[in-house]
């Protein structure tokens, strides 16, 4: 059977909490026998020394009381003993026979006899020669291995511990993470049922992964929602627009079909051939919006905009001299950017027709490019009637024609592909007062 992401979560969360608990306890079972076996080695090195030093100050006399009064008849892990030449135990707290080489040993661990509990336990000891004799200190390690097994004992109910605290803890991350991914997958479902209203709950100012995917699902949705209701102002504003055209389509052919002769026909398909290319050309223009706001970046190229603009001029100077207007061309040198050459051409191009049709009564024009904090501004200025501050948000929506512009032919579509060339590069495109006149301006970013 398949185990839920948050079941496995939870099983995770509780193999990593006994995993730490049993380094932990290794560590601290480990650290406590080592302890144990340092306090032995010290204490009997240091107890060693001072007995040696009593024996060389006072004799054997002085040193037999001192064994005496160190002796404490209730610790029976101490070793404590004077022996003679051959390893028996002459006073004090020992096996009855030494079995061990009697040589001069600092520290070691051994069993000191063969009969009773010397021969089965493990002891620590120093052995040091006082005249003919030696001195025998140590420890037996019995108290070490119970202390140990207290250890063990106590470290074992520690794991235990932990894994019931592991389990509770890994049942409130199980129902954490259960209650955010249910949160995500409920606006996508919602989204899926075509609500695209919902968002996800953000922690403010949560960066963990949750908070990261949700940022993402919600920015998306927000586009989405965009688009959808983006497309559906192009839907409505083209079943709009296009009913005008159709009909006059329709009087035309209707003209051409009952004309009484040759010429008249021929003056109704004249009229009809028009209303064709302005629906052609209203069609165009929506796919060009639609292709310029996919264009992959494989299709950019580095250009230099200077190079661009002055291309445009020579091109378009002409024309605009030879409809009577002035017209001035300021363009600064600026460095190669990346840029999709000929989607800028257009939307140049389209920002100069704009700017004759709707701004040549002012007599001038003028095409500009300038560096700015932020990159490059490419602007065409009129000194036409302009745009009121309250129209130019429409004047850049799709099909956003202003009553003024509506005796002229065309669509309201110009400056929305101009808005989606400036978009693609990352820019803007944005529209300014001229005094008088109308500033119409693409910022680029560097």
């Amino acid at each position: 059977m398949r185990l839920t992401v948050t079941a496995r979560i939870a099983l995770l969360s509780i193999g990593l909490a006994l995993m730490s608990n049993f380094a932990l306890s290794g560590f601290v079972w480990m650290q406590a026998q080592s302890d144990a076996k340092e306090a032995v080695h010290r204490e009997t090195i240091e107890q060693a020394d001072a007995l040696v030093a009593v024996w060389r100050d006072g004799g054997d006399t002085i040193l037999v009381r001192a064994i005496a009064s160190a002796l404490a008849p209730a610790d029976m892990s101490q070793v404590l003993a004077v022996l003679d030449g051959r390893g028996r135990r002459v006073m004090g707290l020992a096996p009855a026979r030494f079995t061990p080489p009697l040589t001069p040993t600092l520290f070691r661990v051994a069993r000191l006899g063969t009969e009773g509990r010397w021969a089965e336990r493990d002891t620590g000891y120093s052995l040091r020669p006082i005249g003919a004799r030696w001195l025998l200190v140590g420890r037996n390690m019995d108290l070490i291995a119970a202390e140990q097994r207290a250890i063990e004992r106590a470290l074992a109910l520690a794991v235990m511990l932990s894994l019931a605290l592991g389990v509770v803890e890994a049942l409130i991350l199980a129902r954490y993470v259960s209650r955010r991914l249910n949160a995500i997958a409920d606006v996508v479902d919602a989204a899926g049922e075509g609500d695209l209203s919902q968002r996800v709950r953000m922690v403010v100012g949560g960066q963990d992964a949750f908070d990261r995917l949700a940022r993402r699902l919600n920015a998306t949705l927000d586009k989405t929602e965009a688009l959808m209701g983006e497309l559906r102002v192009v839907t409505d504003s083209l079943a709009h627009d296009l009913r005008s055209p159709l009909a006059r389509l329709r009087a035309k052919t209707e003209q051409a079909v009952a004309a009484p002769n040759g010429l008249a026909r021929e003056a109704a398909l004249g009229g009809l051939l028009h209303e064709t290319d302005l629906v052609m050309r209203m069609l165009t223009t929506v796919l060009e919006i639609s292709r310029s706001e996919s264009v992959p970046r494989e299709h950019f190229t580095r250009v230099s905009p200077t190079a661009v603009v002055e291309e445009i001029a020579d091109l378009y100077g002409p024309v605009i001299e030879d409809a009577g207007l002035t017209f001035s061309v300021m363009a600064e040198d600026l460095a190669p950017m990346t840029l999709h050459r000929e989607l800028l051409v257009q939307a140049i191009s389209n920002l100069l027709d704009n700017a004759m049709k709707h701004g040549a009564q002012g007599g001038e024009l003028v095409l500009r490019l300038q560096r700015t904090a932020e990159g490059a501004a490419i602007s065409v200025e009129d000194r036409g009637p302009g745009i009121a501050v309250e129209d130019r948000a429409r004047a850049l929506k799709r099909f956003g024609r202003l009553d003024a512009a509506r005796s002229t032919p065309g669509a309201g579509l110009g400056m929305a592909l101009i808005g989606a060339v400036a978009k693609l590069h990352g820019g803007r495109f944005e529209l300014a007062d001229n005094a008088p006149g109308l500033v119409a301006r693409i910022v680029l970013p560097g």
